[in-house]
């Protein structure tokens, strides 16, 4: 027996939302890595994955074999980067496929807070604890850079959660943003 009717967002499996929500994540995460690497290590050079490592400059960017390593971290950073695109686009599609329906208001919103998680978590991480390099390699003190880094991920991270939880709130169950939409076939 087979009964027709409106899905919504709502009525949805609880593992197909956390599916979606964790696929804009990701994307979020790997979006923001990815203009972290293009803007600021390779358009700006402003820094490499190693320009800092230890403190001491141990591989600054002013020689070739210190830039061949950095450059080796580099792309094994936006290898990363990628593969939380991948793993991203195939939740999303996973949701989508089983009936998800959304808006660009929430997916926004959850790329915008993946972003900010990279921001706070790499900033943490690489800049901090570790130390391998900072957002400006290049100036006497990079610690405001550094700052504004992570100030701006604390930005992004929860404004981009409210961006999808005032989609998820404002959406009443059955209006036809929430229906599926047709999908050809036979009759």
């Amino acid at each position: 027996m087979t009964t027709t009717g409106t899905v919504t967002r709502r009525d949805q499996p609880d593992a197909v939302r956390r599916r979606f929500a964790a696929a804009g994540l990701l994307l979020g995460v790997g979006l923001g890595g990815l203009v972290d690497g293009i803007v600021l290590h390779q358009i700006l050079q402003w820094h490499h994955m190693l320009t800092d490592y230890g403190g001491h400059a141990s591989f600054p960017a002013t020689t070739v074999d210190s830039l061949s390593e950095n450059t080796r971290w580099d792309g094994l950073f936006h290898a990363a980067t990628w593969v939380f695109l991948v793993v991203g686009l195939a939740l999303l599609w996973q949701a989508t496929s089983a009936g998800h329906r959304y808006s660009w208001r929430g997916l926004l919103g959850l790329l915008l807070a993946g972003w900010g998680i990279f921001n706070l978590v790499e900033g943490v991480v690489d800049h901090h604890i570790l130390s391998i390099h900072h957002v400006r390699d290049d100036v006497v003190d990079p610690m405001w850079w550094d700052l504004g880094f992570l100030a701006f991920g604390a930005i992004l991270a929860p404004a981009g959660l409210a961006l999808w939880r005032s989609d998820r709130a404002d959406t009443p169950a059955g209006t036809p943003r929430d229906d599926p939409a047709p999908r050809p076939g036979p009759e």
